[in-house]
This record gives C-alpha cells, sequence and structure tokens, in this order.
C-alpha cells in the first residue's frame, strides 16, 4: 500500500529554477558568453550552487572569476524574482488531498534547510510535511539515494509504500535508486531534458489526482499523463 508521498522542493513545490537561470543569465551576457537552456538543466539537481556555472563562465573568459562575488550578486538577483513566486499550480490542492487520504509526506531536498524551510514557511506550507530531509542531513546529495532514505528511515516506511516527484534527471536517478516509484513534473527548465527513466511522466499537479498516483504506482513500465 502506498502511503508517502515525498517531493523534491526547488523547481517542483516552487520553480526556483527559472531566476537562478536568468540571474545567471543576466551576468552571462554581461561578458558575452550563452549558455543552452538544455546545457543548463542537465547540471541542475545536484547543489543549490553547482560549479558549471562558474567553471564554464571561467573557460569563456580564458581566466578565474571572483566565485564569492558572482555567487552574492547572484543571490540578491535570484532572490529578486523569487519573492514573487507562488507554489507550483496545483500543488497545495495536491498535497492538502493526499493529506485528507491518510498519506504522509516528505520533502527530499539537495538545498539547505534554511532555504527549503525559508520558502516553506513564507507559502504556507511548512505543516504539510512530516519529514524535511535537506543536504545537511545526509552525506551525499541527489543522485545519491540518501536523501530519499533518510526520509523514509523518518517516516517509518520502506521505499515500496512511497512515490517519489521529481523534475530533474538527478532526482529520478536518487528516487529510483532508493527504489521508489518516481513521478516527474518537469519545470519550464528541465523540460528539455529525456527524463525517460521516471516512472510517469506528468505537465503538473494541476493534471494529476491522488487516486490516479496511487492507481498507477502499481504499474510497471513508463506512463504519461495527457495534458
Amino acid at each position: 500500500m502506498i502511503d508517502i508521498f515525498i517531493f523534491d522542493f526547488d523547481g517542483l513545490i516552487l520553480d526556483t529554477e527559472s531566476p537562478f537561470f536568468l540571474a545567471w543569465q543576466e551576468i552571462y551576457r554581461e561578458h558575452g558568453c550563452q549558455v543552452s537552456p538544455v546545457e543548463w538543466a542537465a547540471w541542475l539537481g545536484t547543489s543549490p550552487d553547482p560549479e558549471q556555472p562558474y567553471l564554464t563562465l571561467e573557460r569563456h573568459l580564458g581566466r578565474p572569476v571572483d566565485r564569492p562575488a558572482l555567487h552574492l550578486r547572484r543571490i540578491r538577483r535570484e532572490r529578486e524574482l523569487l519573492a514573487a513566486l507562488e507554489a507550483a499550480p496545483g500543488f497545495e490542492r495536491f498535497a492538502h488531498s493526499a493529506r485528507a487520504r491518510g498519506l504522509q509526506l516528505g520533502v527530499a531536498s539537495s538545498s539547505d534547510r534554511a532555504w527549503v524551510l525559508g520558502h516553506l514557511g513564507r507559502l504556507g506550507l511548512r505543516p504539510l510535511f512530516a519529514s524535511i530531509k535537506c543536504a545537511e542531513d545526509v552525506p551525499a546529495t541527489k543522485p545519491s539515494p540518501d536523501l530519499y532514505r533518510a526520509v523514509l528511515q523518518e517516516l517509518n516506511g520502506e521505499a515500496s509504500q512511497a512515490v517519489a516527484f521529481e523534475d530533474s534527471v538527478h532526482g529520478i536517478h536518487a528516487a529510483k535508486a532508493a527504489g521508489l516509484y518516481c513521478v516527474a513534473i518537469p519545470n519550464p527548465i528541465t523540460s528539455h531534458l529525456v527524463l525517460r527513466e521516471a516512472d510517469m511522466v506528468a505537465s503538473g499537479f494541476d493534471k494529476l489526482t491522488v487516486d490516479y498516483i496511487l492507481a498507477a504506482a502499481g504499474r510497471t513500465g513508463s506512463t504519461s499523463v495527457p495534458d
């Protein structure tokens, strides 16, 4: 019986990845550098501040850059863009529906705890989750399965009882390595990726019902949800 839903955070519950991309794109344009959405999307899911954007700019310029200064600038701009964002369409309805069915909800995020809790608090979503595991809580973040295993341990659950919701390749790898059924819901950035390793691909929480997920998690093979 499925009785646990575990959600990624960045790019899934809240589309933090589009502001992250836009903030870096502004920096790149100043230096005459370009990164395609496809290349960018492949970097996501392992760290809240991946090294690849810095390395790409350094290769373009042929010299090291001031990484701490760029990090602070990017964070400031990203926060400006994030301030007006709400949770993914349909997420709150979906999560409340799952809770009403008696499911336990968890978050498995490679980001820092302060980042995740801050946004969940701003959105009023923090009380929905019985377990929240972040980068500080595990030896290795995604694509390692450690985050999912940590949530399952806290909720006294088994992988066979849980469904993971992810938006990136690294996240899907983490969920599958932990033994979970995985639903991929790409955001505008990760929609450029091929997410075929997920068990199901959906266009959004507003296209899903809890009953549909519970029924589908008993099947085998990859499934696409119609728009």
